[in-house]
C-alpha cells in the first residue's frame, strides 16, 4: 500500500465494526474508540460501524467510504472471539458488500482473541479494581 508522504496509507480506511446496543451510551463508547483510533494518526480515515442496534451498518460505512474515494477498506471486529458474528455474519455481510462494490478491496483483521495485549489489558482492569 502506497503512502502519501504524511505516513497516511492511500485510498485506505479502517472501519471499527462493533455488535451495537440498544444502550445508546455503549454505542458512543465504540465511536469514541473510534476517534481515538484516527487520532492516534496510523490511518488517514476511520469510521464505527454496528452489526444491529447502531447507525451506521457494516454495508452504509462502507458505502460512505467508497464514496469518498476509498479503494481500500480493513474490517477491523471489536468483539473479543470468534463467535457467530464473526464466523458467519461478518462473511456473510462483507460478500453482499463486495457484490454492491466491485473493485473494492476489503480485508478483515482477527478479533480481539488471541492478542497479546489482551492479558495485560485485564490485569490492569483487575489491579484498578483492586484500589479503586
Amino acid at each position: 500500500m502506497a503512502g502519501d508522504g504524511n505516513g497516511f496509507v492511500s485510498s485506505f480506511a479502517v472501519i471499527l465494526f462493533a455488535h451495537g446496543s440498544r444502550v445508546e451510551s455503549a454505542n458512543e463508547g465504540v465511536r469514541a474508540v473510534a476517534r481515538d483510533l484516527a487520532q492516534m494518526g496510523s490511518f488517514r480515515q476511520v469510521a464505527p460501524a454496528f452489526l444491529e442496534l447502531g447507525q451506521p451498518d457494516l454495508a452504509g460505512a462502507v458505502s460512505d467510504l467508497a464514496s469518498q474515494g476509498v479503494q481500500r477498506v480493513v474490517v477491523v471486529p471489536y468483539f473479543l472471539t470468534f463467535g457467530l458474528h464473526i464466523e458467519q455474519d461478518l462473511p456473510q455481510l462483507i460478500a453482499g458488500i463486495r457484490e454492491a462494490h466491485p473493485g473494492l478491496e476489503i480485508r478483515v483483521a482477527r478479533p480481539l482473541e488471541g492478542h497479546s495485549g489482551l492479558a495485560q489489558v485485564l490485569a490492569e482492569r483487575a489491579r484498578q479494581a483492586l484500589i479503586d
